[in-house]
């Protein structure tokens, strides 16, 4: 029986930066020695002695039989898997690793068309054909929510070769779709059901959040520890479960994706994280919880002000449930939109929100918050409700034909190549104006959350090119391609 209360792989980090010897080992600052002094001013000196490599006792992340597989069969076990593999990398390579590992080259993998580019870039590394479904989509809101298992059974009856299914639980704004439900079909065609579950490590603490996708039946999960518990930026951890998925495949992809120069400290905090959550994990989220509904009665009382609620009968089978902990805030009434009011807020209130959209704003409230930080939240958006007035400017909702709920489909009919084949074929970069109806050769999409509009081997829209200028007049930034300034796009040369 594993003791939760242990931290072997910080403890064997601490052990070993306290140890006197000559290093004649990387990295080259030597254990902080060598390091300059604007880094030793800003962080401290004993930081740089723990930033060690693969000592014999700190065990091998690649090959783990030491400290390192004691620390992960203890997350398997707080995070109710059969085994857990700790990532430096983010969860992009954990994602990345999840297609590899069950997808090959022209293997069909069923996926939400609003899936995060980390998955694009596994469609581009496993050479993957993406049958893509549409998310259920809010018109009013102007969110996209979860795939429904009535789109996924579809999509697996044109498809019945399909390799996997993937999904994202929960999504940026915290609305949870029925994994339960989408696993059973999956199973019932003997394939996989792999989860992009980054913004949900903490569900597994608390009756009150919605249920862990292993628990609801899922076979790979994804979850970036950093983004909502006590790890370190970058430090995030990919769960398995079940027989479905072969885990030395799962191992392999992870050494195509993951530094062979693992940092240890991000390593160690994956361990302190876990046995922080085994031990406190539903006091901490009790806590919470009770912040964020703190933040959401109030703030939801504001004037101009409305809070993302999702019904107990949800008009839309791709929300079935919130994590209460993430707060999404239309300030669309106001007469503003997302961005502007995130830069109001940012630069003279005093308030950064996690990301911004047209008509919201989105918080994640975590076990680092506290009530000082909820005050001041409430006080800044009533200081922004007073100074704009319910002007009655709403901008509206900005709906284009390409998230159009009408027109939810299969989405590879615009696919005219692989995202592999179109990410190395010949390309050229032309104005915006000449691209439409030319296949795109980049991923283009507004960040965060990072979600493509336009990937490799799609054909570029108007409506799409429309949406993206959209987002750039209203202050949002484009990423992922080589101009992000927009005036330009990479496209397949004709053949």
């Amino acid at each position: 029986m594993l003791d939760r209360n242990q931290t072997p792989l910080l403890d064997t980090l601490k052990a070993c930066a306290e140890r006197p010897h000559a290093p004649f080992y990387t990295p080259g600052h030597k254990r902080g020695r060598g390091i300059s002094s604007l880094l030793t001013d800003v962080f401290g000196q004993f930081v740089f002695r723990t930033d060690l490599p693969e000592l014999t006792e700190l065990d091998n992340l690649f090959s783990p039989s030491g400290v390192i597989y004691q620390a992960q069969q203890l997350a398997a076990e707080t995070f109710g898997a059969s085994q857990t593999c700790f990532l430096v990398n983010g969860s992009t390579c954990g994602i990345e690793a999840a297609i590899l590992a069950t997808c090959g080259t022209g293997d069909k993998i069923i996926l939400p068309r609003n899936v995060h580019s980390s998955a694009i870039a596994g469609l581009i590394l496993s050479g993957a054909i993406p049958i893509f479904v549409y998310p259920e989509y809010d018109a009013v809101l102007d969110i996209a929510h979860s795939i429904t298992p009535n789109a996924v059974q579809a999509a697996l009856q044109q498809h019945p070769d399909a390799k996997a299914v993937f999904m994202v639980y929960p999504t940026y704004y915290g609305v949870c779709g029925d994994v339960g439900a989408i696993a059973a079909l999956a199973h019932q065609h003997n394939i996989p059901l792999l989860v992009d579950e980054a913004h949900g490590a903490h569900f597994a603490f608390h009756t009150q959040l919605p249920t862990p996708a292993l628990a609801a039946g899922a076979d790979l999960t994804v979850q970036s520890t950093h983004k909502v518990l006590g790890a370190m930026t970058q430090a995030s951890m990919l769960h398995l479960q079940g027989n479905r998925i072969d885990p030395d495949r799962v191992s392999k992809a992870l050494q195509l994706v993951q530094s062979t120069s693992p940092s240890y400290i991000l390593l160690a905090s994956l361990d302190a994280a876990r046995q922080q959550m085994a031990l406190q994990g539903k006091e901490l989220m009790s806590r919470t919880l009770e912040l964020a509904e703190n933040a959401r009665s109030r703030i939801s009382q504001i004037p101009g002000l409305s809070v993302l609620e999702i019904s107990p009968n949800p008009a839309f089978p791709g929300a079935i449930a919130l994590d209460k902990t993430r707060l999404t805030v239309t300030i669309s009434s106001l007469g503003l939109t997302g961005f502007e009011a995130e830069e109001i807020l940012n630069d003279k209130l005093g308030v950064t929100a996690e990301f911004a959209s047209l008509q919201h704003l989105t918080f994640i409230i975590s076990l680092g918050n506290t009530q000082e930080d909820i005050d001041k939240l409430v006080q800044a958006f009533t200081t922004l409700s007073l100074k704009m007035g319910s002007r009655g400017l709403g901008i509206g909702s900005r709906i284009d034909d390409f998230v159009r709920s009408s027109e939810l489909k299969y989405f590879d009919d615009s696919l005219c190549l692989s995202p592999r084949e179109a990410f190395f074929a010949a390309t050229e970069t032309l104005p915006l104006k000449e691209t439409t109806e030319r296949i795109c050769a980049e991923i283009v999409c507004p960040y965060p959350p990072g979600i493509p509009v336009l990937m490799p081997g799609e054909i570029i829209t108007t409506a799409a090119l429309d949406y993206l200028q959209q987002i750039q007049r209203t202050g949002g930034f484009i990423s992922g391609c080589t101009d992000s300034s927009l005036q330009k796009l990479k496209v397949v040369k004709d053949r």
